[in-house]
């Protein structure tokens, strides 16, 4: 559901009342987007979030995961809880923004997740529908799209990708393991 024409003081104060687990917001210059993720959607979701911490693991690279933490800045109009979110080599503090964003799509988003990212200064986001990656690197304050990660340059999303739908999340994490 979307709903247009919501003061930022109103959406803080949804997000803040209706904080449960069920129900992700995103917030674009006074435009309210109301989403329950699926069953397939969290499934996606948290087997794609498990397979880049193995590879991170594996690779011995420093990336911290924040999950669907809920970001906001006032200043840009700009609210979002990612499905996934890292920093590399870093934590975040207050204030400031994660380094990669995960967005796993299964139905046409009603915002446009990267002119929300954009405003926050997300340096990339992920985007995963139709079972493919799409991978956008912030540059001079656009989006483009690129084929490979510039924090994990080496990451295979086409494999990343094949691992992801498999029905049997152990055994792609086991098979991104081997190939490791």
């Amino acid at each position: 559901m979307v709903i247009h024409g919501v003061r930022w003081n109103d959406y803080v104060t949804l997000r803040e009342t209706l904080d449960t687990p069920g129900l992700r917001m995103t917030y674009c210059e006074g435009t309210l987007e109301l989403m329950s993720p699926s069953l397939t959607h969290e499934l996606n979701k948290k087997t794609i979030a498990r397979l880049i911490e193995i590879y991170a693991f594996i690779r011995d690279l420093a990336l911290v995961g924040y999950g669907s933490t809920t970001f906001r800045l006032e200043v840009k109009e700009r609210g979002a809880e990612p499905d996934e979110c890292y920093c590399v080599g870093r934590r975040i503090v207050e204030g400031e923004f994660p380094d990669i964003v995960l967005e796993v799509i299964h139905t046409s988003p009603l915002l446009d997740k990267l002119e929300v990212y954009r405003g926050f200064g997300i340096a990339e986001v992920w985007l995963f529908q139709d079972s493919a990656f799409e991978i956008y690197r912030l540059t001079e304050d656009r989006y483009q799209r690129v084929e490979r990660s510039g924090f994990l340059p080496e990451l295979d999303f086409a494999l990343l990708a094949r691992l992801a739908v498999r029905p049997d999340q152990d055994e792609a994490l086991r098979e991104l393991r081997r190939l490791l």
